[in-house]
């Protein structure tokens, strides 16, 4: 494994090199804090929301998904909280006028950039202002949503009446959210424009425990589905005055990033704050009606919150690999399969003859209606090789001249750089197999 002082270096090259993420509006020298995904990008970016939807939605029979729209009534922020508190400590250089949050500096007084003096501390509200209708005043005044969660909240008593949900339930979304963060850094860890994967979880006041810790142990299996290594994820109990205010509990899972231990995601118990709040500001009845007990009240709330980005981010952290290999280096993304952009890239042995050709692409043809599929031509076999190994394409498929003869094709197993052969007839059972984690390059 590469040093982790450079190994964030390494990760942004790989990611502009070979399509998976780009600078934000880079012609135009960029916009700090903005980041564009590319075609594997967002192949990868597309798998592990899939697969969280599979796993925190359609795999239970508890949940609701959502797409609540991005600008809300700003009323919605009021209540939530974030429109009076919803900011970090501001400092900014008397020299050169860069700013900082004063809650991540370890010298107050000194700028980090030109060592000029750095002024008073003071609040800063992260929430992106705009302006909703033809005039530009206070009457049309709304925000971009710092977080997808206040949707949901807002949306719990369309779910109530249309679905009539029994509790415990939950509604899930992916989508973005924005903050203008002061000092946006570490790649795409910390940006202004973000993607995140929430669960609002409804539950009886005094059954929140069991289900914080139910999904204490979905989110742990979660990380072990996109290959964190486990020792790479730790648990932090937030304590008492470093929680978020509508927090009762929280678990930090800090993930062991090149640049230090992080946090990942976050588990909150957010109690009955939200749901209170909002009735409170909107006048609309959102208490719970039970029909066993026949009690009325205000369910509380467990939320996983999981960021995309800073998901996209530790996987290829903890999916990055150099080996010596023919006297060279050879860089790889060891992703699980079940996320990987590309499950299978399909080789015709030699570009320059048409038989290879026209039975790679018959080959192709046949693969892609199943697997996201690569065909790859150019270049010598080794080039390609290296190129699909660096994208983490999970297996690679030559057609050779023996294929002409025997319909056989090699298979090339991505992490350990061993082939097989195998009957064309037999190429998708054999890559489902792959792709199901078996080991076939034994």
């Amino acid at each position: 494994m590469t040093d982790k002082n450079d190994l964030m270096d390494k990760i942004v090259s790989l990611c502009k090199r070979r399509g998976f993420i780009f600078p934000g509006s880079e012609i135009y020298g960029g916009l700090a804090g903005t980041w564009d995904y590319g075609p594997y990008g967002v192949a990868l970016k597309n798998n592990v929301k899939n697969l969280w939807w599979k796993m925190f939605v359609t795999d239970r029979g508890d949940m609701y998904g959502m797409d609540a729209a991005i600008i809300m009534n700003p009323k919605a922020w009021v209540a939530s909280g974030h429109v009076s508190g919803f900011s970090d400590p501001l400092v900014e250089c008397e020299k050169c006028h860069h700013r900082f949050r004063a809650d991540q500096l370890e010298n107050k007084d000194k700028c980090q950039d030109c060592g000029g003096k750095l002024g008073g501390e003071r609040q800063f509200n992260m929430m992106f202002k705009t302006f909703v209708g033809a005039t530009e005043d206070a009457s049309s005044v709304s925000y971009l949503r710092p977080e997808t969660a206040g949707g949901m909240f807002v949306n719990f008593k369309n779910i109530l009446d249309s679905l009539h949900p029994k509790l415990p339930f939950g509604m899930g979304q992916i989508g973005k959210a924005f903050r203008n963060e002061i000092a946006p850094r570490d790649f795409v860890f910390r940006s202004r424009e973000f993607e995140q994967m929430e669960v609002e979880y409804f539950v009886k006041p005094s059954e929140w425990e069991k289900s914080f810790d139910a999904w204490r142990q979905v989110m742990l299996e979660w990380c072990s589905a996109i290959g964190l290594e486990k020792s790479h994820v730790h648990e932090l109990e937030v304590p008492d005055g470093e929680r978020a205010h509508y927090s009762k509990r929280t678990i930090d899972f800090e993930f062991d990033y090149s640049f230090g231990k992080k946090e990942l995601y976050g588990l909150a118990y957010r109690t009955d704050f939200d749901l209170k709040s909002h009735t409170a500001l909107s006048n609309a009845d959102l208490s719970y009606f039970d029909e066993e007990t026949k009690e009325r009240f205000i369910p509380h709330v467990i939320e996983p919150s999981l960021g995309v980005d800073r998901t996209i981010l530790a996987v290829m952290t903890d999916a990055y690999r150099e080996e010596e290999m023919n006297g060279e280096v050879r860089t790889y993304l060891a992703f699980k399969p079940a996320i990987a952009p590309i499950k299978v890239a399909v080789f015709p042995l030699l570009k320059n003859k048409p038989e290879l050709v026209a039975k790679a692409r018959e080959v192709f043809q046949m693969l892609r209606k199943e697997f996201s599929c690569e065909f790859d031509d150019n270049g010598n076999i080794g080039k390609r090789y290296r190129r699909q190994d660096e994208i983490g394409t999970v297996t690679t498929c030559t057609i050779d001249f023996e294929t002409l003869e025997d319909d056989t094709v090699t298979l090339r197993d991505r992490d350990t750089a061993k082939q097989i052969r195998v009957k064309i007839s037999d190429l998708k059972e054999n890559i489902k197999k792959i792709i199901d984690e078996e080991n076939l390059f034994s």
